[in-house]
């Protein structure tokens, strides 16, 4: 048993008097309803979700997750693992449960003579970044700053770096993992690997990791940015981007998508507001080789081009303005094998109605170093897709979520018939078992839901893409 959403007023007064006498003597910072900065603290980055905890935790230690992890177990009462908040399903926070939050545990060591980096959960890609680039080392990461690196990487981790790199997950070397039993495990390649496993991929499944080791990389001044061309032009682009894109070496790692042109000083007054389609890119290399691979796109005479030499952590926050926390957002995504003329077909001629300027259609480029891994080396799936695409509805007004949520439906239905059927965790909505099951493909599925029985059997991190714990 797991608590009753149904409970009567008797059980919620008797919780709420253990969920007192928690904090009273909790080393973290616990925040109730009526808390100075409760509600700061429980708001999250899908302005979709606006839940009340029955507490937040906020820990500063191991120990303190020891501590929060043990009292939601023996108390029955639901628990939410909070990292970045980042959550696209807003599995960062629960109603009347305990949020576990760890965004005051952001260290990040970096050991230039072992390019290695360690980090504490809290830490979001802008802090991450800033402490390795100060060395010229990085490792994939997200696309926006603000996202949490322990919910990206344990879904997978696409990221700018990923062709030439590898996935976020595809650099975790070490993890130390609070289980639901209240124990810590250390899991390498050598100790407790198959938890390590399940952690490249698995999400938050397994426990709470208090401290991720990466893999790093040199990574000098790069060649970064997007083109916009008019959306009337997109059969056009689309076609030539595919065609490029196949043929790209490992260290460019792009980005195809429908947008709203913003209203930025680089963008022409006459397609200010306009439907575009974008470029977006990032070239992991000699920077003059990086000008000389844009030319097939520039040779299309963009409407707006700011391709060029910067920093990595400039390019990791330069999407930043287009997903500000607090707007409202549905999701649904999947892979696709080819861009092929229906699937561009379909996609231009639903990227026109989108309803919002905020919503935006994305396929990211997989391949490279990414499919270079082994189908069965990590718990993430769909390797040797082509391309990940993310159908992302973003809003303001809560009166309009039918409107961007049906638009979001009914481009989703239309992409199914291109899609391999499967899907990125960390792309998921709250979708469903079967959906979580597709992230990983019904032959590996078993895989980590074994793993699951093994330290949750019963459960308790199961407010997340639920793998269900093999019995």
């Amino acid at each position: 048993m797991h608590g009753d959403d149904s409970e009567g007023e008797g059980d919620g007064n008797h919780r709420g008097r253990g969920v007192a006498t928690f904090a009273a003597g909790f080393g973290g910072i616990a925040l109730k309803a009526g808390d100075v900065g409760y509600d700061e603290a429980r708001a999250v980055w899908n302005g979709s979700f606006d839940r009340r905890p029955a507490l937040i935790a906020r820990c500063r230690t191991g120990n303190d997750v020891i501590e929060v992890v043990g009292f939601a177990r023996e108390s029955g009462i639901p628990l939410a693992v909070r990292g970045g908040g980042h959550s696209l399903a807003g599995l960062s926070s629960c109603d009347d449960g305990i949020v576990l939050d760890l965004s005051l545990m952001r260290e990040v060591v970096v050991n230039p003579a072992s390019r290695s980096a360690r980090v504490q959960p809290g830490a979001t890609w802008a802090v991450y970044d800033a402490a390795t680039q100060a060395h010229g080392l990085a490792s994939t990461g997200g696309l926006i700053s603000s996202t949490g690196v322990a919910g990206l990487t344990l879904g997978g981790g696409i990221g700018w770096l990923m062709r030439r790199h590898g996935l976020a997950c595809d650099n975790l070397t070490a993890a130390d993992v609070v289980t639901a039993g209240g124990e810590v495990v250390r899991a390498t390649t050598s100790a407790d690997a198959e938890l390590l496993w399940g952690l490249r991929g698995g999400g938050g499944n397994f426990g709470v990791v208090t401290s991720f080791e990466f893999r790093v990389h040199p990574v000098g001044p790069i060649v970064g940015g997007l083109a916009l061309f008019p959306l009337d032009r997109g059969e056009e682009v689309l076609r030539r981007y595919r065609t490029w894109a196949a043929e790209l070496p490992d260290e460019f790692s792009t980005l195809a998508g429908v947008v709203t042109a913003p209203p930025a000083p680089f963008v022409p007054e006459d397609l200010v507001g306009r439907k575009a389609v974008a470029i977006v890119g990032c070239w992991c290399g000699d920077p003059d080789v990086g000008q000389r691979a844009l030319r097939p796109i520039r040779e299309l005479n963009p409407a707006a081009d700011v391709f060029g030499p910067m920093s990595y952590p400039v390019l990791q926050g330069m999407l930043d303005e287009g997903a500000p926390p607090g707007r409202r957002s549905y999701t649904r995504s999947g892979y696709v094998a080819e861009l092929g003329d229906g699937l561009i077909d379909t996609v231009l001629e639903h990227g026109e109605r989108m309803p919002s300027p905020f919503s935006q259609i994305h396929f990211h480029q997989m391949g490279g170093a990414v499919a270079r891994v082994g189908e069965e080396d990590t718990a993430f799936g769909s390797r040797r897709a082509a391309y990940a695409y993310n159908v992302n509805s973003m809003w303001v007004d809560p009166s309009e979520d039918e409107i961007h949520e049906t638009a979001n439906r009914d481009l989703a239905r239309a992409l199914g018939p291109f899609s391999t059927g499967g899907v990125y965790v960390n792309f998921l909505g709250i979708e469903g078992e079967a959906r979580v099951r597709a992230a990983y493909g019904d032959a590996k599925y078993e895989r980590p839901a074994r793993l699951k029985g093994a330290f949750d059997p019963q459960n308790l991190f199961r407010l997340n893409q639920n793998i269900r714990p093999a019995t």
